[in-house]
């Protein structure tokens, strides 16, 4: 039941990366085997693990640009069963070097299926930078699922018009079975708009929306910092519960949609 979940938002600031590392530590916690892929310039996964950006010189800029073994770029984090490919910012250079090469959105795809013949892993999750292109187009064309982190206020829902735009292009072009699922995220309940955006969501979207929510914690800011994921720095906080409510949805969620079309 490998699931690769790309994690994507065209506007910043929506807790891409929280949901990439708390998500996939909870999965972990779970009793999953479970890769993490950094493909963001300002590698705020690679730190938020305790790496130092631009130290390992084998991170996924190799992997997109130089064609080197996905495999080879894998490191073990301080949580065991989590690993991490690093990212630096040479990666930004996809943007202008990959669109001229022959089958260009395919490169991730193609790097991830010869590193699952010799590695074996439950769940992929790869952390896109907040922008459409090259890089993002890798990651949804090798991805089963995309997890839009969203915020309850006007610009981040008004920029999901964007994303539903280029998964009808993935659609038609590379991954015509790529499914999706709004994660709201940094909700405060005791916000109206806030509670207003969160039911036009769930009315607008429906199934595509996940039932589980992301309330504003002041925690989840402060793992990053100690470099290790929420449910390890505080496993009590609301933010490391509600991740791992997250994380049970979704192991369900794989399973119903097992060899089914998106809907």
């Amino acid at each position: 039941m490998l699931k690769i979940i790309a994690v994507s938002n065209e506007k910043g600031g929506v807790a891409k990366t929280t949901s990439t590392i708390s998500l996939g530590a909870a999965l972990v916690d779970m009793g999953n085997r479970v890769l993490l892929i950094d493909l963001d310039p300002q590698a705020n996964l690679t730190l938020s693990l305790g790496f130092e950006p631009g130290e390992s010189s084998q991170t996924s800029s190799e992997v997109m640009l130089d064609n080197v073994p996905l495999q080879s770029t894998i490191h073990k984090t301080d949580i065991e069963n989590l690993h991490l490919v690093q990212a630096s910012a040479r990666i930004e250079n996809c943007e202008q070097f990959l669109p001229v090469r022959t089958n260009h959105t395919r490169i991730l795809q193609r790097a991830i299926i010869n590193m699952l013949r010799t590695s074996a892993y439950d769940f992929i999750l790869l952390d896109c930078p907040p922008s459409l292109g090259a890089i993002t187009h890798n990651a949804l064309t090798a991805a089963d699922l995309l997890l839009i982190p969203t915020q309850a206020e006007y610009f981040s829902a008004y920029a999901l018009r964007n994303m539903m735009a280029l998964i009808r292009r993935i659609r038609e072009s590379d991954n015509p079975n790529l499914a999706y699922r709004i994660l709201v995220t940094m909700l405060d309940k005791r916000n109206r708009t806030h509670r207003n955006i969160h039911d036009q969501l769930r009315s607008t979207f429906g199934e595509g929306v996940f039932n589980s929510v992301i309330e504003l914690d002041t925690k989840l800011r402060e793992s990053p910092i100690a470099g290790i994921p929420i449910s390890h720095y505080k496993p009590g906080a609301r933010g490391s519960v509600q991740y791992r409510v997250l994380a049970e949805e979704l192991i369900e969620y794989a399973k119903e949609t097992e060899n089914k079309q998106p809907a």
